[in-house]
């Protein structure tokens, strides 16, 4: 599995680093799982989440049954109920009636262990939360859920004592330390590999600020800038191209 898989830019080469917090999260979603617990990650954007979890999902699979679900708006829990539906690809038409889709859900999540990867949950409010707790409590499910989404996410779950106080593990991502910056980037894409750590340090702190989504963006604009001028390495006069496309001041 790539980096690229989970970028907003399409970046080949590009690596999946073996972060201190992508160490932190493998340890926490195994623990997750295995208790059939729910976990809470959450941070700032770009920090890394959602690449980090899919990665350690992804090692689980396919002997674990992942299902990952994703929000763009705020739902009600209707739309939490038909998001379900979709994610678990149950057949026929969804039922009416509330109390019915509710067995519906119940039944097939008592078939056999799922897990939940909800992302985006910063969009959920207390009573979406709440109905993923509702099918968690029933003793006949075997789910472990895990919500990824920024800090609103864990302000709104720390609202709902109902809910917090069945959080297995909240983990807190973090922007990435200069020191960190130094260690993981010159694996994160060959074209920072050979570059000057001054340069590195350079780009950091003039663009990317220790964020993952930024630092695809930029090498994304490196890339080109080395294809089209044809220098072997990256360098200050190329990295301030690039701060030019960013809107970042060099």
């Amino acid at each position: 599995m790539s980096a690229a898989t989970y970028q907003y830019v399409d970046l080949p080469d590009a690596s999946v680093v073996t972060t201190r917090a992508l160490l932190t999260a493998r340890e926490n979603i195994a623990d997750t799982v295995d208790a059939r617990a729910m976990m809470c990650i959450h941070g700032g954007a770009g920090f890394g989440k959602t690449l980090a979890v899919n990665t350690c999902l992804s090692e689980l699979e396919p002997h674990e049954d992942v299902r990952k679900i994703t929000f763009r708006a705020r739902p009600t829990a209707r739309a939490v109920r038909y998001e379900l539906f979709t994610a678990l690809d149950l057949p026929g038409q969804p039922p009416r009636h509330p109390s019915e889709f509710d067995r519906l859900l119940k039944a097939a999540l008592a078939e056999r262990p799922r897990i939940f990867l909800v992302d985006e949950a910063q969009w959920l409010k207390g009573e979406a939360f709440e109905y993923f707790r509702y099918l968690w409590d029933d003793p006949s499910t075997q789910l472990a859920i895990i919500f990824v989404g920024g800090e609103g996410c864990h302000t709104v779950l720390r609202r709902e004592p109902m809910l917090s106080s069945r959080i297995f593990i909240w983990q807190h991502f973090t922007r990435l330390t200069p020191s960190e910056v130094l260690q993981t980037i010159p694996l994160f894409h060959p074209i920072w590999a050979a570059a000057d750590p001054g340069d590195i340090t350079f780009a950091d702190q003039h663009a990317a600020h220790g964020n993952f989504r930024n630092w695809a963006r930029l090498t994304a604009h490196v890339r080109l800038a080395l294809a089209r001028t044809g220098r072997p390495r990256v360098d200050q006069e190329v990295l301030r191209w690039a701060f030019s496309r960013l809107g970042s001041p060099a």
